[in-house]
């Protein structure tokens, strides 16, 4: 890549830095960068970072750091998945930590309960969680320090305590109806009914015990000793059918990012179970319309039409690739999304889109990004779906069951239909970008968003050539609905350039000018031109980019007498 083209990408001219639109800076710096969206979740992984931790170590530090101070988002009763790029080799590894349905729990049995629709809550929408199997593998893989080490700042934090920050705030607050069904739950995250406000400390001396198991015991702790028994407990008592057996036998998968090259960038996203396929499928018909040359009118109506016929060839094909035949290749081909492109009318806004014939192929949340100093690069979702899951709590564990699960249907033939031991269609994906001496690390949060926000943020990059601030900031769409003309955007997007699109059709519903309903996110860049990093931090989470210490203290401190 040229020394001038990464220049457009990171920076900015005096008189532009003066005068411009973006909120904050990048973090720059030649150590590595925790970019997550809690600001302590942040700073735990530097730390690690700067005490000779890889970028896993501070992933998995990080990752564990937020179980405790953003619970309603992750935590070890959800799942994982990652894309860690290997500096030394340039290669990309994929790691698939999505837990599978229990045994028992089936399209039958549900059926036998009078149930005709997938649960969201309960037992019944709980499948195994992958993410403590996800984090071991990680660490086994590409660790460097201790296992007890990583959990050392989530204990700390559960023990004693931390401030609530706003946003996080908001969200506890949002799911106070659902922790008051649980008594458990009740008792620990609410008092007398009510969450913490912001910057009241709040504990949880049972997730500290959670995370002492773990970190003594590894995963073994999580998926045949204490904390299985105690998720056991509390699946029996709730009338659950998960058993020991598929905790113990459950493992994550080590699979092959799949990519389309998108104006000369390679795009990685993780195949099925996931949605990534729907990102590429969307950059392919972007890729179909000079969007850097349009205005801003027809290039926002080219990406809310992509999105359309993605998103209806994301529910017709993709579920568990053990157990359904997906065709990848086909979806992600240039040949496909130039007959998928050829349905969209500049003038018209379609609400009625159906699913394509794709060729066979010859497979809430918390985003963190991490690029450590010698370059490796960990982007890393992990997710107990809904506010508070399931909202189940395990007993005397302190932490959410999530409710993966309710993605099931329960239709038969289906692709995604209920099975035991099957894994359900996932929403949560990492992205990864990159071209020539420019390696992109990025995600973003919220559900079905996710997809067309990862589109998003690529285009943003490539076509406007903003740096990874200006791209995470920018004002976006989602559209969370299949089918219509609805979609969401931030009151950002101009009044003019709405009106415009009102009269083609789109149904806009306007949120607040940093909306959490598109979705925060993360990224780091690493040059590996010149060792110098990049982090990007959403404003519409309360997290930040923040990079490792330099080492300028060599010495113990002397101190004032």
């Amino acid at each position: 890549m040229s020394k001038y083209l990464l220049m457009c990408l990171v920076l900015v001219s005096p008189v532009e830095a003066q005068e411009r639109s973006t909120a904050r800076s990048m973090v720059v710096t030649t150590q590595g960068i925790v970019a997550t969206a809690q600001t302590l979740a942040s700073q735990a992984g530097a730390q690690v970072l700067a005490r000779g931790g890889s970028a896993v170590d501070a992933a998995i530090a990080a990752n564990a750091t937020l179980s405790v101070v953003e619970p309603m988002m992750n935590g070890m009763g959800g799942d994982l998945f990652v894309i860690y790029r290997e500096a030394k080799t340039g290669k990309l590894y994929g790691l698939n930590a999505s837990g599978w349905a229990p045994k028992a729990l089936t399209v039958e049995y549900l059926k036998s309960k009078g149930i005709t629709k997938m649960p969201e809550l309960g037992m019944n929408s709980v499948t195994v969680p992958g993410c403590v199997d996800g984090w071991e593998k990680l660490h086994k893989r590409f660790g460097r320090l201790a296992w007890s080490e990583l959990f050392r700042p989530a204990i700390y934090y559960a023990e004693n305590g931390y401030p609530v920050t706003e946003i996080i705030q908001g969200h506890w607050q949002d799911g106070a109806q659902k922790l008051s069904s649980d008594g458990n739950a009740r008792r620990l995250f609410l008092n007398e009914g009510k969450p913490p406000a912001v910057g009241e400390i709040f504990r949880n001396a049972q997730l500290a015990n959670a995370l002492k198991l773990v970190s003594d015991g590894g995963a073994d702790a999580f998926y045949r000793g204490p904390v299985a028994k105690a998720i056991l407990q509390t699946s029996d008592r709730l009338g659950g059918v998960m058993n020991a057996a598929d905790l113990a036998d459950f493992q994550s998968e080590w699979v092959e990012p799949v990519m389309t090259d998108y104006r000369g960038w390679k795009v990685y996203e993780l195949p099925p179970n996931g949605q990534g396929l729907a990102v590429l499928e969307m950059l392919n018909i972007f890729e179909r319309f000079p969007l850097a040359k349009m205005d801003a009118a027809d290039a926002l109506h080219v990406k809310i039409e992509a999105q359309k016929l993605a998103y209806m060839d994301l529910v017709k094909y993709v579920a568990d690739p053990r157990t359904t035949r997906i065709p990848v290749a086909g979806l992600i081909s240039k040949s496909y999304a130039e007959q998928r492109s050829a349905l969209i009318r500049m003038e018209k806004a379609s609400c009625e889109v159906k699913p394509g014939n794709a060729p066979p192929a010859n497979g809430d949340t918390t985003y963190l990004s991490v690029v450590d100093r010698e370059g490796n690069i960990v982007s890393l979702i992990q997710s107990i779906y809904l506010a508070f899951g399931s909202g189940v709590m395990v007993e005397g564990m302190g932490f959410h069951l999530h409710n993966r699960g309710g993605l099931f249907v329960l239709k038969d033939g289906h692709p995604n239909v209920l099975a035991g031991h099957k894994r359900p269609f996932h929403t949560i994906i990492p992205g990864y970008m990159e071209k020539g001496n420019t390696h992109i690390g990025f995600g973003i949060m919220g559900g079905y968003n996710q997809a067309q926000a990862h589109a998003q943020f690529v285009s943003n990059v490539v076509d406007a050539g903003m740096n990874i601030q200006q791209a995470l900031e920018a004002p976006r769409f989602t559209k969370l609905t299949f089918g219509g003309c609805d979609v969401m955007v931030e009151n950002r997007i101009p009044q003019e350039v709405r009106d415009e699109l009102s009269k083609r059709g789109h149904q806009f519903e306007v949120r607040a000018a940093y909306s959490g309903r598109v979705g925060g996110g993360q990224a780091v860049i690493y040059d590996s031109g010149t060792n110098v990093k990049f982090g990007a931090s959403s404003p519409r989470k309360d997290g930040a980019a923040i990079p490792q210490q330099d080492p300028y203290f060599t010495a113990p401190p002397r101190f004032v007498r």
